[in-house]
């Protein structure tokens, strides 16, 4: 019998780990030692994930991250090709992120997990604010939340069921 080996697929997804963490767990035997991470993967074009995987190798917990964020990939409304519709803000337990649509040169001010998400998501110009608690998974979250509020004017006018031109 012949074993071919496999092309390996092409990557449809770009990634970044937002955090690792070790975990502990405290049984009778001692303490069991783990790794749970989180990672952030999107297409640059307006697709975006984020996930979170656990294991007893940081590598392991990695891949795991990465397969739990492409099944929760996300569409998100750019406009333009290069910022957001409108102002939002995500939450996320005490954490607020706030997203502001910027002209076209001005690119992405933001800081730590914010900016991943954005960068992964294909937003190339905008300006974000950190309120509140800044725990670096529940920002990533936050963000994913104020961009999944995001609505273009189409999406808009189809609610109110009017044309484009008669909302703007």
């Amino acid at each position: 019998m012949e074993t071919r080996k496999r092309a390996p697929r092409p990557k449809l997804y770009d990634e970044e780990v937002i955090n690792i963490g070790r975990v502990t767990k405290v049984t009778k035997g001692g303490r069991q030692l783990r790794f749970a991470a989180t990672v952030v993967v999107g297409d640059r074009k307006g697709k975006v994930g984020i996930g979170s995987g656990k294991a007893a190798e940081v590598p392991d917990a990695i891949k795991k991250a990465v397969a739990a964020a492409t099944k929760n990939i996300t569409k998100v409304a750019i406009v333009d090709e290069h910022t957001i519709p409108h102002e939002a803000i995500g939450v996320r337990g005490a954490s607020k992120v706030m997203l502001k649509p910027a002209s076209k040169g001005t690119g992405v001010k933001a800081g730590g997990p914010v900016r991943a998400v954005l960068e992964l998501a294909g937003v190339k110009d905008i300006l974000s604010k950190s309120l509140g608690s800044n725990t670096k998974v529940n920002m990533a979250y936050a963000t994913l939340d104020a961009l999944k509020k995001q609505k273009t004017i189409e999406q808009v006018a189809k609610l109110r069921g009017k044309k484009v031109e008669e909302i703007l």
